[in-house]
């Protein structure tokens, strides 16, 4: 037997390495489903109508047939445009690659129907994506069925990664994950944060989840993927582009419940999430900034010119869901300092007002996990309850009571 011409023998180790895939008719169609994910650019409206009417295997069939001039009168009618832009990238061999590629950095392959396909990517329609790529525990997919998109931008302030920090760790003690593209900024502030607080956190990419991006965000991702998962719909090898990016955030909108925008310039991409988010009909919060602040200019935008909610607290992105909590409970405004709970008092009993410790030495004297203790530290210096000395940190209060 043969699956889009090459045999059975051949393809099914290759797909049952990436994949569950029980029969032929399994593995047949993810086979397919991982060749369009290479063919087709994320979106692609006549790729998804042509899978919609056929089925991934015949509609690829169909298209290898075209392309070796082979196609039979009254077959499937594949736009000429569409196939101008397929026709370079038919080929098995970048689709073995890609799934070799996949099992070395042990990635699975999820397609819809399975049981840990994001439900909400559905709305999308003939542009949903055909696959996709995981790296981590793919059931962390199912946490998408509670969760919330915290985006904004790279060229993030102080006080934007602030507020990512505090938005993301409440959501997360509220047993809601946090979504994001792991961009700098904004995305990695609130990635962290979420797993600082021992959250499941789930970041979606542009590119293959075989290569990282952002490079300098590695050991972040690598943490996601022990705790969360890495996701994308393009294959392994397949580099970010600007196009892909923006393809991306629909993703991110699609995927979760709703979208808070914690800053943002006036194009930022994260504009682009929101706009996604709104149009597939999701709530939308969008946390103010300073009225001086050009970081926080696309997001009085989205204030002014949409329906979107001026949200300040976990609380507030929390109704966004329909939660029930009161405005306001649990948590302080944004910006303003986080009460002194166990956690804190532990740290700020760790440290001096004099000599200077790193980070590790009051991890060992607190009895904190040092990721942990990282991250409550760039939240108490923005507080001013810390600060960082060439020798160390020192704590700026008194003895804690």
């Amino acid at each position: 037997m043969t699956i889009l011409e090459l045999p059975e023998a051949t393809v099914a180790p290759l797909v049952r390495a990436v994949a569950d895939a029980p029969d032929r008719a399994a593995v047949g169609e993810r086979f397919a489903r991982a060749a369009w994910s290479l063919v087709a650019e994320p979106g692609d409206g006549d790729a998804g109508r042509l899978v919609e009417e056929l089925g991934a295997e015949p509609a690829m069939a169909a298209l290898v047939a075209r392309v070796r001039g082979e196609a039979a009168p009254g077959g499937p009618t594949i736009p000429d445009a569409a196939f101008e832009r397929w026709r370079g990238r038919v080929g098995s061999g970048a689709v073995q690659l890609a799934l070799r590629q996949a099992a070395r950095f042990a990635a699975t392959l999820v397609i819809p129907g399975d049981e840990h396909w994001p439900g909400g990517l559905h709305d999308l329609g003939e542009h949903a994506p055909f696959a996709l790529w995981v790296r981590g525990d793919h059931a962390r997919l199912r946490a998408l069925d509670r969760s919330i998109a915290v985006v904004g931008a790279r060229a993030a302030t102080a006080y934007g990664e602030h507020v990512a920090m505090e938005a993301a760790a409440g959501l997360v003690d509220r047993r809601i994950a946090v979504v994001s593209g792991a961009a700098y900024g904004i995305d990695g502030a609130a990635h962290r944060a979420a797993l600082a607080s021992q959250g499941g956190t789930v970041a979606f990419l542009a590119g293959g989840v075989d290569r990282f991006y952002p490079a300098g965000h590695e050991q972040l991702l690598q943490k996601i993927v022990e705790q969360g998962a890495v996701v994308a719909e393009v294959p392994c090898g397949v580099a970010p582009s600007k196009w892909r990016f923006l393809q991306r955030n629909r993703l991110i909108a699609a995927a979760t419940q709703a979208t808070v925008v914690v800053e943002a310039g006036w194009r930022s991409g994260s504009i682009n999430t929101a706009h996604h988010a709104a149009q597939l009909g999701r709530p939308v919060g969008v946390v103010p900034g300073p009225v001086t602040s050009s970081a926080s200019a696309g997001c009085h935008r989205l204030l002014r010119e949409s329906e979107a909610l001026c949200v300040t607290t976990p609380s507030e992105m929390a109704q966004l869901l329909g939660e029930e909590e009161p405005i306001g409970a649990g948590d302080g405004a944004v910006g303003s300092p986080a009460p002194l709970d166990a956690t804190r008092l532990r740290l700020l009993d760790a440290m001096s007002t004099r000599a200077g410790r790193e980070s590790g030495r009051i991890a060992t004297i607190s009895g904190l996990a040092p990721d942990r203790v990282r991250a409550e530290l760039g939240l108490l210096e923005l507080e001013g309850l810390v600060r960082r000395r060439p020798s160390g940190w020192v704590r700026t209060v008194p003895d804690p009571a």
